[in-house]
């Protein structure tokens, strides 16, 4: 009997979050709109985020994966730990995550999947937008999340209408980006602003006051170059502090 798996093998998922490339520049567009985010005390309740932002990363693309690789079993118990874990964040602080919180999340993983693939590969048909849409409403109706788009479309008007009314430049934006650059250093600091300059709507960067073009769109030509001659693991050490090295290691995914 065939494996039933959460998301099909030969996925445009799969591929988008089977490559080290894309998920940096997920990383590195869901780690400004979190520091924007009117939600992002949440955050601050647990500490783990200003803390370790780089272990929150890894630990998201650890549950990411249990989803998208996973047999749908393995997957569906993946997404129930991780509401157990926010059941538990809510007992503590006696307070609820609020259902626009839990969707913005949802969008941004759906967004900045597309965006990265999209700077890092090629444009996506709407089939495989469509795809993506797809696997990450499924998520959120494990969740339990409200008011969820029914469709790509409805999810696009969504998304500028989150954008618009739920991201501000608080007291919580400034100290994370602090913590970014004391984790990650004053060089690699410098490269996450310009990927986020990259990947992020106009929107974010007018809330950061990001200006001018990234200085890293002429080099990503450069950098597919030193993948096909099989140098990319050694620029991912470099974009990443060398504690990390087996993580970096892990960002290329391949399913057994």
């Amino acid at each position: 009997m065939k494996k039933e798996y959460f998301v099909e093998e030969g996925s445009i998922v799969r591929e988008i979050w089977g490559k080290g490339d894309t998920i940096l520049f997920i990383f590195a567009g869901a780690s400004a709109e979190f520091a924007l985010s009117k939600a992002v005390d949440w955050l601050y309740f647990t500490g783990k985020l200003p803390a370790d932002p780089l272990g929150r990363l890894f630990s998201t693309v650890s549950y990411a994966r249990s989803i998208v690789f996973s047999d749908k079993e393995s997957a569906l118990s993946a997404i129930d730990t991780i509401n157990a874990i926010h059941s538990s964040v809510e007992d503590r602080r006696r307070s609820k995550i609020p259902d626009w919180a839990y969707r913005d999340v949802l969008f941004m993983l759906i967004d900045y999947s597309i965006r990265s693939f999209e700077i890092m590969e090629r444009k996506l048909s709407e089939t495989e937008k469509q795809e993506v849409f797809n696997v990450f409403q499924r998520v959120g109706k494990r969740m339990n999340i409200n008011g969820l788009p029914s469709n790509l479309t409805e999810w696009e008007k969504m998304r500028r209408e989150h954008l618009s009314r739920n991201l501000e430049n608080s007291k919580y934006t400034r100290d994370l980006y602090l913590q970014y650059r004391k984790h990650l250093g004053a060089g690699r600091y410098k490269l996450l602003l310009e990927s986020q300059k990259l990947v992020t709507p106009q929107k974010v960067q007018g809330l950061l006051k990001m200006k001018g073009t990234s200085q890293l769109r002429p080099l990503i030509g450069l950098y597919k170059f030193s993948r096909d001659i099989k140098l990319d693991p050694l620029l991912k050490v470099l974009i990443l502090p060398p504690k990390y090295k087996k993580e970096i290691k892990d960002l290329d995914y391949t399913p057994a």
